[in-house]
């Protein structure tokens, strides 16, 4: 073959050797692009970070309340319509909350399809120590005010102790639950079935 054969035109050479870098910087744009969107998804499979509002953890920390509030008030009106003494009586409200707290998420997820097993560890690792925080809060103050647990039914001042009660583990409670949202734990992890 000739040296004449051989031979590129320099016009022809500049096109490939700028249609070389071109395609070499849209590769690189493109592996940036998959890095950027990896990093994305990075810290997303890692919880909010430090983006979570008050008002995520507020509807996270009533959420907890609402089945805390059910079982707490059952065993407080059971216990106190028996007669019992306060350390039933509690016994019998934490249990309740726990239960009624667990089942309120569990129907949550289970309509997200998951099997019954898996719903109940998913309460467990959502709701167990937002409701441990609560009831600790909320019978003790039930504890503190004067007469509220001998009260009867019918008195002012057991429901008005109780409504009390609730109020103080929720302003308490609902920083904790940030907290913990924030790192992925506590109801940040049911959140990916919510949606």
């Amino acid at each position: 073959m000739s040296t004449h054969d051989q031979h590129v035109p320099p016009s022809e050479a500049g096109r490939q050797s700028d249609t070389g870098q071109h395609d070499h910087a849209g590769h690189h744009h493109m592996e940036h692009d998959h890095a950027h969107h990896a990093g994305h998804g990075e810290g997303a499979a890692h919880g909010h970070g430090g983006t979570v509002s008050w008002g995520m953890a507020a509807q996270a920390t009533l959420h907890c309340l609402t089945g805390c509030a059910i079982g707490e008030v059952l065993g407080m009106v059971i216990g106190t319509a028996l007669g019992w003494p306060n350390l039933p009586t509690i016994a019998l409200a934490v249990a309740l909350a726990f239960f009624f707290g667990y089942a309120l998420t569990m129907r949550g997820v289970l309509k997200a399809g998951l099997t019954l097993r898996a719903a109940f560890k998913v309460a467990l690792a959502a709701d167990t120590v937002s409701i441990a925080i609560m009831e600790i809060l909320d019978n003790g103050v039930m504890l503190i005010v004067p007469g509220a647990m001998h009260a009867g039914l019918a008195s002012p001042l057991f429901w008005g102790a109780l409504a009390f009660a609730f109020l103080v583990a929720f302003v308490l409670t609902t920083p904790i639950n940030r907290w913990m949202i924030s790192r992925g734990k506590g109801h940040a992890v049911v959140h990916q079935y919510h949606h």
